[in-house]
Order: C-alpha cells, then structure tokens, then sequence
C-alpha cells in the first residue's frame, strides 16, 4: 500500500518512464528523417497580387525529403550518452525514494509499536494509581493516614492521567504518522 500511495515514488518512476523514452528519442538522431514543408505566398519583390504583366504573384511551393545522418560529429552519439547518463541517474533516485519509503515505513511502525506499549504501561499506572488512592482514602477514613497522604495520592492520580492522555496523543501521531504511507488500516 505504501508503494501505491506514495508521491515520492511516483514521481521517481514517472522520471525513469521520461528519461527512458529521451534514451529512445536521443538513438533517433541515427536514423533518417524524412520531412515535408508547404509555403504559400507572395513570389515578387512588390505587394500586390498581380504584377505589371497581369501575371499572378501569388504562389506555393512544395518541398519533401529525407535527412540521412552520415557525420553529425558527435552531436548523436553525446546525446544518446547523455540520455543514457540522466537514464541511470534516475535509476538511482528511484532506488532512493524506495528505500527512503521502506526506511520510513519501518521508522513509523516502530514508533507506534513503541507508542502502543508505552500506553498500555501508563494506563497499567494509571489502574495502580487510581487503586493507590482508594487504598489512600480508605486507611485516611479509619484514621491511619494524614490528608497530605490523600493529597499526595490525587496529585499522583493526576499525573498519571496527563501521562495516559499524552501518551494516548503520542500513539495517534504515530498511528497517523503511518496512515500517510500506507493509508488508513
């Protein structure tokens, strides 16, 4: 899916498609070209339809041919060279948008692999912590702890749901992070 999504790669394979045809195009200057040009016009050194001998100046002409290469000196052969140079070059960045899209994908599902432990620990914290203050608040009511314990227990609460809450965003970003290469899943 990622491969199917990605403009990097798309891009890189649309250049080696252009640079491949220029490869083809640039070998065409060894062949013949035949050509073919009509004018139509004015064939006198006045503007004016007819001349002084009622004779009409208007006129065509017709011209066909073919160009047959025999000596370009070089100009061919560095052309196709440098299609065939810009050919490989594109080559190359193909296979650098691929393994820049592998690297990311591997990159992106570690995060959320990480992401995703990571909350199940904090909300594992966050269990303890909630069974900390209930255990806190029911040793304050027999008389046993002091209200700074109690206090201590809800401050300890309330971290740990910020932690759960911010690694809950960090996971959505990962998962996010994800979703731009392969799509949603």
């Amino acid at each position: 899916q990622a491969q199917a999504k990605s403009p990097e790669l798309h891009i890189a394979q649309a250049t080696l498609r252009q640079e491949s045809a220029d490869v083809s195009l640039a070998r065409s200057g060894y062949l013949p070209a035949p050509f073919f040009d009509y004018f139509y016009g004015l064939q006198a050194n006045q503007l004016a339809l007819y001349n002084r001998e009622h004779d009409n100046n208007l006129g065509s002409v017709v011209q066909a041919g073919v160009n047959i290469p025999l000596w370009t000196w070089g100009a061919a052969q560095s052309k196709v060279r440098q299609a065939q140079l810009r050919q490989q070059q594109a080559k190359i960045e193909l296979s650098l948008a691929e393994r820049q899209l592998l690297a990311n994908l591997n990159s992106f599902y570690a995060e959320a692999q990480l992401a995703q432990s990571q909350l199940n620990s904090l909300r594992g914290s966050l269990t303890l912590s909630i069974e900390s203050l209930r255990l806190t608040n029911l040793r304050y009511q027999s008389g046993e702890a002091s209200a700074l314990e109690v206090v201590d227990a809800q401050s300890t609460l309330a971290a740990a749901r910020n932690a759960v809450d911010d690694g809950l965003s960090r996971y959505r970003i990962a998962i996010a992070n994800l979703q731009t290469l392969t799509g949603n899943f």
